[in-house]
């Protein structure tokens, strides 16, 4: 029997959970699309689930029967960088499927909360700064690639990637 798995906001206590899940997502999913040393920078600090998504209200986890998440991700008006929101845009935040999970329709699922939460909240543009790995995904759910873009994790570590936008 298939298990159930269940689409609801992140909560602080998903903190250490959905760092795990990005570990491992980004780890076995972007290798293809990344030279090993720009993972090896970059990583260490995108595997780490932020604290303030936890507690938005429009970020999402899947989890099955057990609490395990398979997919996370969702939105906020804010940029990734801190920027203030605009009225009507919002921006799509750390998206991650567990890698024995990808391909299966997880993330279009998760996707679609995203939507409509974003939808409900009177958001109808959204960017992505999106993996050079998810470009296809994100292309398939709207999203138009607006040009490469390399983004700045810390000082001395960036970290190559597609500017993405729907409408």
């Amino acid at each position: 029997m298939a298990p159930t798995i269940t689409i609801r906001p992140a909560v602080p206590g998903d903190l250490d959970r959905v760092s795990t899940l990005l570990a491992r997502s980004y780890r076995a999913l972007l290798a293809p699309d990344y030279a090993p040393q720009v993972l090896r920078d970059a990583l260490p600090y995108l595997t780490r689930a932020n604290p303030r998504l936890m507690r938005c209200g429009t970020y999402f986890v899947a989890v099955d029967d057990d609490g395990r998440p398979l997919a996370a991700g969702g939105w906020t008006d804010a940029s990734p960088h801190g920027a203030a929101g605009r009225r009507g845009e919002g921006h799509v935040r750390h998206v991650a499927t567990d890698p024995d999970h990808a391909g299966a329709g997880m993330g279009r699922k998760l996707m679609e909360k995203v939507f409509a939460s974003a939808e409900a909240a009177g958001v109808d543009v959204l960017h992505c700064q999106s993996t050079l790995t998810a470009q296809p995904f994100y292309r398939a759910l709207g999203f138009e690639p607006r040009g490469r873009i390399d983004i700045r994790i810390v000082p001395g570590v960036w970290f190559p990637a597609i500017q993405m936008k729907r409408q």
